[in-house]
């Protein structure tokens, strides 16, 4: 399908158990728990989703937890303790758009910040607007930005696997996607570290720049 731009497709391989928790709570889905491997899929125009959902839960054993529709993006997640049976699924969509895994678009760091020792009125605002676990006053923050959004959800696995840090917060979803991690600084920034590397080890096409948050 010409019309359609393969946005993200990745693999987790091990869902971290932060992460799993945190997709709980946003998601409106089959709740997926720690351990279980997962694929996002993201693409535009946004409607498409429901179509590749259903080639993907036809083929596997695979369940949902993520399904969101917008004109411009839409997104899906599915999990299961095979991976094989994950990544069966994620194959089911790209034979239904009819492109292969290297027709993805690359992710793209936009942007990534350490804030070391946060003030504690800058904690309390960010904890106002947070679905993970809380901000401490004296924390490290890092705040990390990709497009597309959907690879932040593999960003913040890696992150996690790496360093004993907390997941305060994550946008999975839209033009780009931003990702919240606090710890202690050492902590903080050995998960930059492994996020951002993970990101260089996804091959796909640039994405174009200049595209509206």
């Amino acid at each position: 399908m010409a019309d359609v731009t393969l946005r993200t497709y990745v693999f987790l391989d091990d869902l971290q158990p932060q992460l799993a928790a945190f997709i709980g709570t946003t998601a409106r889905g089959f709740l997926p728990v720690p351990g279980v491997a997962a694929m996002f899929v993201e693409t535009a125009p946004g409607l498409i989703i429901n179509r590749i959902m259903d080639s993907a839960l036809k083929a596997t054993r695979c369940t949902p937890a993520i399904m969101v529709v917008e004109r411009a993006f839409g997104l899906l997640e599915i999990h299961d303790f095979d991976k094989g049976q994950v990544r069966l699924g994620g194959q089911a969509v790209l034979d239904y758009l009819g492109l292969e895994e290297r027709d993805r678009m690359k992710p793209r760091v936009v942007s990534d910040q350490v804030i070391r020792a946060v003030e504690p009125y800058h904690a309390q605002l960010i904890n106002k607007i947070r679905y993970g676990d809380m901000l401490l006053a004296g924390e490290s923050l890092l705040i990390l930005e990709t497009e597309p959004a959907g690879y932040i959800a593999f960003g913040a696995n890696e992150a996690l696997k790496a360093a004993r840090v907390k997941l305060v917060d994550a946008s999975l979803f839209g033009a780009y996607g931003r990702l919240y991690l606090s710890g202690p600084e050492a902590e903080i920034d050995a998960a930059r570290e492994a996020a951002l590397h993970s990101l260089t080890t996804l091959s796909g096409i640039e994405p174009p720049r200049g595209e509206g948050r």
